[in-house]
């Protein structure tokens, strides 16, 4: 098995040389590896992300890790240029890299590089080779806010070599019951129920937001309809709302803001109340006669969710749904497409009757509608997405104090 995914990481590798040549992402996944060279350290803190998602829900354990190690420093790597040319200059971090492939080679040399005194991942990211290469050297690696589903290879009687690789974990923080039952079921049980860091990190964003002096100059006294984190069959089926609802005011936020897909999603909205948010100038009396506003730049959603009425969370029409919690946390129901399976919080949310699942656009207007038409309705959804969130912060808290006892670090808080 061993043999088999070696050659699925050279063959994955090819793939992605191939794209290179036609797809800008892939691109910067070739040339960012290939031009970057690592520093030499005595030793670090070592962060792995997927992408930018799980920086955001790793992000408040690196924060209070960081602070209490201020000596120590902190490297972070990303697998994917979404994240890592997104955050490379983050404060929060001493050094950014693009996580190597995950070759025997690669792993060692890069572990030895770096020396980390703890490694943690954030919800998955199985590498083998790197996964081994700190067990060799005995460094401990804890894996946060992780989830587990009946349906992963670990789980299948073919499983045996993903198996293993858990078998190397130093402690597992699972989201929920299930997960540490699951682990258990294969004779691990060096598992915790912390929760998941998203929640203390949306409700600290909620608490301590900035005001966005053009996006008040947007919604005026009017009700905003935001949609974050859109594909291109999310925005087929928002853009019947804008025109059923000409007093309401809609943001659109796409996944994705190169110039091609800014172009299609603008020839879908209406052209005279439509503005992209690069084309805002100082003159901010310009955006009154504006019903919809395009979002094209990024790091600006998370905040744009205090001014919002109603939700729209793309990706449930793909691979699956982004970022709910942004959204729950300052109190706002939200609508998602049908794949939100994978994904606890959507199924709690629906369960709360604060998250909505829409498969069509007919389903979409109807319950847009019983949410602006039922007050009580929208009342009830609006209170128990914000309840929900805040209760469920904590979990940075518990990985935290679990370290504290388990590694003497430099400075670490008493």
């Amino acid at each position: 098995m061993l043999f088999l995914y070696r050659i699925s990481i050279h063959l994955y590798h090819f793939g992605i040389w191939l794209a290179s040549f036609f797809n800008q992402k892939a691109k910067y996944w070739i040339e960012g590896r290939k031009s970057q060279k690592l520093v030499t350290l005595n030793e670090c803190l070592w962060f792995h992300f997927a992408s930018l998602g799980e920086f955001e829900q790793g992000r408040p354990v690196l924060e209070k890790l960081r602070a209490e190690n201020p000596t120590v420093k902190t490297v972070i790597t990303f697998f994917s240029p979404s994240g890592y040319e997104i955050r490379k200059n983050t404060p929060l971090a001493d050094y950014v890299y693009y996580l190597p492939l995950d070759t025997p080679k690669n792993a060692s040399a890069f572990i030895k590089t770096i020396n980390p005194k703890i490694a943690i991942f954030t919800k998955y990211e199985y590498w083998y080779f790197y996964i081994n290469a700190l067990h060799q050297q005995k460094i401990p690696l804890y894996l946060i806010s992780a989830i587990f589903r009946p349906k992963q290879i670990f789980f299948k009687s073919y499983g045996g070599f993903y198996r293993k690789m858990l078998l190397l974990v130093q402690h597992f923080f699972v989201q929920d019951e299930v997960s540490k039952e699951l682990l258990a079921s294969i004779h691990i049980k060096n598992a915790s129920i912390s929760g998941d860091t998203r929640f203390d990190r949306v409700w600290e964003n909620a608490k301590n937001i900035e005001p966005l002096t053009t996006i008040e100059a947007f919604k005026g006294d009017h009700q905003i309809f935001i949609a974050g984190s859109t594909w291109p069959p999310d925005e087929e089926l928002l853009v019947s709302l804008i025109p059923l609802y000409p007093d309401w005011k809609f943001i659109i936020a796409p996944h994705e803001i190169g110039k091609e897909k800014i172009s299609n999603l603008l020839q879908k909205l209406p052209a005279a109340k439509t503005i992209r948010y690069s084309e805002i100038s100082t003159d901010l009396s310009a955006l009154k006669s504006k019903q919809v506003l395009v979002i094209d730049n990024i790091g600006l959603l998370s905040k744009l969710y205090q001014y919002g009425d109603i939700a729209y969370i793309g990706g449930g029409f793909g691979a699956g749904i982004h970022n709910t919690l942004e959204a729950a946390a300052f109190g706002l129901p939200v609508i998602f497409g049908p794949n939100y399976e994978k994904f606890k919080e959507a199924k709690d949310l629906i369960k709360l009757n604060a998250g909505f699942s829409i498969a069509s656009e007919a389903s979409l207007q109807e319950i847009v509608t019983q949410l602006v038409k039922n007050d009580a309705f929208y009342r009830q959804a609006s209170f128990e997405a914000k309840n929900y969130t805040q209760q469920n912060t904590g979990a940075t808290e518990k990985i935290m104090r679990y370290i504290r006892e388990h590694h003497k670090l430099s400075n670490s808080a008493k």
